[in-house]
């Protein structure tokens, strides 16, 4: 049976319990205001025995008159298990489900193996559909499980093989990740998950939606994160008196910055790549100086670092007009350690969706390769920090002495990781990041300005992490 936004009434008895529901949730955009009105786009019935499964893009409209739209995957049960009690949304008052339990379905493994079935084997008429970019049959009796990692979509592992990613705020197509990920596997590229498949929805009115799609599974020892900040509170701990120089994480950066030259190699076969003038730099510069006065309003802190850092972006500006454009190239577009798996095989990079922030339209314009670099160098700073503060927590007791040491190891640390990353990317053929500082400069403080206003929205206490960096950049010009 399936069920579109012209007969919503299977949806109704259970939209007054999924409002307040959708507010809990990670990937909920709370930053329109409150729900005014939620109301069903595309239903589909999946399964309509228990346990029965359901398919929905619902239509939020904000307080503040903001549109977005949410892809929803609920379950149904006459009793609901134990073990699937704390995905428990609530009891369906009325319509065909009167009085069982309706739940996040994501967390049911039962259902995600019906999931996988049901888009191996659709014929394409109705609902979510897998439109496949590789010959090879699906394999569809894999043993499900839902990934835990905190993000603002929902993945699904099945077996060791294939990762199924959903888009809780789906958009219409094209999408940055899939035509990324469809590119660097016509490419081979060798430190990419493999595209397999995309799902699409025709929602009424003929508007065609990007759910999600599937992907090689990556078995990872960790991610970059992870790795990363281990690393960095033992060498933050360690007896010795100085940071060595090599070793500890370093040759993991090193081989990261490596894999991020192929990956961006990959990228500029695939894409078109373009020279940008002192028209473009300087409008690209214009941005980052709005994105600074925006900021300023927002987080007074930064407004003591407004002419410095806007000495940074002139600079850049200046760059081209004295001959020396940048060229820009399809990039990852939101590149942090998080972002990279360790395998067996060496370093992998994922996520190609881009900042979830910046509007659809812009994810897939071609840009500097220097931004992703300053992301990771970002990334690398942000990890030091995190290792610092886990380590001074558990050392609250100390004096000053030893805090200043371990702040100064902390310091070093990234540092050193920085470089290692930088020369990585250097040698497998990438321009060497160093012989860029002007543009290299601006586009860290322009990354830092942009993590100064999340932190300050979602995570305050975190807020001196960019506010070092970019104390650090306003001083280095």
């Amino acid at each position: 049976m399936s069920v579109t936004a012209t007969e919503p009434g299977i949806l109704a008895p259970l939209l007054p319990a999924l409002e307040p529901w959708l507010a809990t949730r990670r990937w909920f955009a709370g930053g329109g205001g409150p729900l005014a009105e939620l109301a069903p786009l595309a239903v589909t019935v999946v399964r309509e025995q228990s346990p029965a499964l359901v398919h929905a893009v619902l239509r939020a409209r904000h307080a503040g008159g903001r549109e977005r739209l949410y892809q929803l995957l609920l379950g149904l049960r006459p009793d609901l298990p134990a073990r699937l009690a704390p995905s428990a949304i609530a009891e369906v008052p009325d319509g065909p489900w009167r009085g069982w339990t309706l739940y996040e379905a994501v967390e049911d493994p039962a259902l995600l193996g019906v999931l996988l079935r049901t888009l191996a084997l659709r014929d394409g008429t109705g609902g979510p559909r897998l439109d496949r970019t590789s010959a090879l049959p699906v394999p569809v009796g894999l043993v499900p499980r839902a990934l835990t990692a905190e993000q603002s979509n929902s993945t699904v592992a099945y077996g060791d093989r294939l990762l199924l990613k959903l888009y809780r705020r789906p958009e219409p197509g094209p999408h940055a990740e899939i035509d990324a990920l469809r590119a660097l596997t016509e490419q081979r590229c060798t430190r990419t998950p493999r595209l397999h498949g995309a799902l699409h929805t025709d929602a009424p009115g003929g508007e065609g939606l990007v759910l999600g799609l599937l992907e090689d599974f990556l078995p990872a020892e960790a991610d970059g994160w992870e790795s990363a900040v281990r690393h960095a509170a033992d060498c933050i701990e360690g007896s010795c008196r100085t940071v060595p120089a090599t070793g500890g994480f370093t040759a993991h950066a090193r081989t990261l910055g490596q894999a991020v030259a192929e990956v961006h190699s990959a990228l500029a076969e695939a894409f078109p790549r373009h020279l940008l003038g002192p028209g473009a730099v300087g409008d690209d510069a214009a941005q980052m100086k709005r994105r600074l006065a925006e900021a300023v309003d927002e987080v007074p802190a930064l407004a003591r670092y407004r002419t410095a850092l806007g000495a940074l972006y002139e600079d850049y500006a200046a760059m081209a007009v004295r001959g020396c454009p940048m060229l820009a190239q399809r990039t990852h577009g939101d590149l942090h350690l998080g972002q990279a798996l360790r395998t067996a095989d060496g370093w992998r990079v994922i996520d190609f969706e881009g900042q979830p922030a910046t509007p659809a339209a812009e994810r897939t314009r071609p840009q500097s390769a220097l931004r992703d670099v300053a992301s990771m160098l970002r990334s690398f700073d942000y990890a030091a920090r995190t290792a610092l503060a886990d380590v001074q927590e558990r050392s609250a007791g100390e004096g000053p002495g030893p805090r200043l040491r371990r702040t100064r190891r902390a310091y070093a640390w990234a540092v050193r990781n920085r470089r290692a990353f930088c020369d990585g990317y250097r040698d497998a053929g990438g321009a060497d990041p160093y012989c860029r500082p002007v543009p290299l400069r601006a586009f860290e403080a322009d990354k830092a300005v942009y993590e100064a206003v999340y932190e300050a929205r979602h995570r305050p206490a975190l807020l001196p992490v960019p506010l070092a960096a970019i104390h650090r950049l306003a001083g280095s010009r």
